[in-house]
């Protein structure tokens, strides 16, 4: 299918500010460009944003989560160094020099001490807001604030780069889809809170809306960059259908009817088979006696580092599946 996207949205979601658990800013950005289009649009006590748009077929929860990784501040030093603990998955060796900004704009930059024993102790990082003391540090940050890491939008005729690409093109694929279409299925687009800390508010959003069929859009892992695993999910491949990762088993009659969806409709796609991380798919398909799921996912180099690069051509093929999903017939018996 052709299509030809404004990305402008997908900036402003990667660009608002969203650590897990303060994703309010994320969910104003996506009410506001789907309040025309929705029947409903609620926000649960966990932060979940949740957007209905009625059908009378089966109830189906299509999920993607608004928060990105982030840190949380634990310590001012008396020389105004800010001592932070991360909120979701950061290595720290890809840390160290990169910038962080606070929900009140104030910018920092992340560096790690300098151990000059014969015994080197583990690294510890810090971040620089360029004050001279603990008071001054005080005024700008306090302990408990949460910063995010930066990095530009940026758009290439193939491509795009920013922070927080996991998972806002998730929810940019999914809020394309609401404005543009009409279903067959009571249709529930849950994007979810505090994905990146344990795929909590998923979990809770599954119990509310106890739907027939989720399907799951996130990101996932290149491998197609140098010394990576070759024929494995990459860039410009189309969208991944999950097989499998740490947290769930797709049940081969699901991801078997997606795969005949995309094949039917033309649609390029790949196998997402990875050992580690997960997804908000985990604790939905063990949602009380069980919710059928399955996932779509992105492939994303450089995932959580602040510079994230997905590929156009696996966002129209991530729209082009969702679609084609929750507009035709069902293939297996729920």
């Amino acid at each position: 299918m052709n299509r030809s996207l404004d990305y402008s949205l997908l900036a402003k979601l990667t660009q608002a500010f969203g650590p897990s658990g303060n994703e309010r800013e994320v969910a104003d950005v996506i009410t506001d460009s789907i309040k025309d289009h929705a029947e409903s649009i609620v926000t649960d006590t966990m932060g979940n944003l949740i957007v209905r748009k009625k059908g009378q077929g089966h109830k189906i929860m299509i999920v993607c989560h608004m928060d990105e990784v982030g840190i949380i501040v634990t310590h001012i030093n008396e020389n105004g160094f800010l001592y932070y603990a991360a909120v979701g998955g950061l290595k720290s060796g890809d840390q160290v020099s990169k910038r962080v900004r606070f929900s009140n704009g104030t910018v920092g930059i992340i560096n790690k001490e300098k151990d000059d024993t014969v015994e080197k102790k583990s690294e510890k990082l810090y971040i620089d807001i360029g004050a001279t003391n603990e008071q001054e540090a005080k005024e700008l940050v306090s302990i408990g604030d949460m910063a995010v890491l930066t990095g530009e939008f940026l758009e290439t005729e193939n491509v795009i780069i920013s922070k927080a690409v996991d998972d806002r093109v998730g929810c940019f694929i999914a809020l394309e889809v609401i404005k543009n279409i009409t279903s067959p299925y009571d249709l529930y687009f849950v994007f979810s809170a505090q994905e990146e800390v344990g795929a909590r508010g998923a979990r809770t959003a599954a119990y509310t809306t106890e739907a027939d069929l989720a399907i799951v859009i996130d990101t996932t892992f290149s491998f197609d960059t140098p010394k990576k695993v070759q024929n494995r999910t990459s860039l410009h491949n189309g969208v991944a259908i999950k097989v499998m990762d740490r947290s769930i088993v797709v049940s081969p009659a699901l991801k078997n009817w997606m795969a005949k969806i995309a094949d039917a409709n033309s649609i390029l796609y790949q196998w997402e088979i990875i050992t580690g991380g997960g997804t908000d798919s985990g604790p939905i398909h063990l949602t009380k006696g069980g919710i059928p799921t399955g996932g779509l996912a992105i492939p994303v180099r450089y995932l959580h580092s602040g510079n994230e690069m997905v590929a156009k051509k696996d966002i129209i093929a991530g729209i082009d599946l969702l679609t084609a999903l929750i507009t035709t017939p069902l293939y297996f018996e729920l």
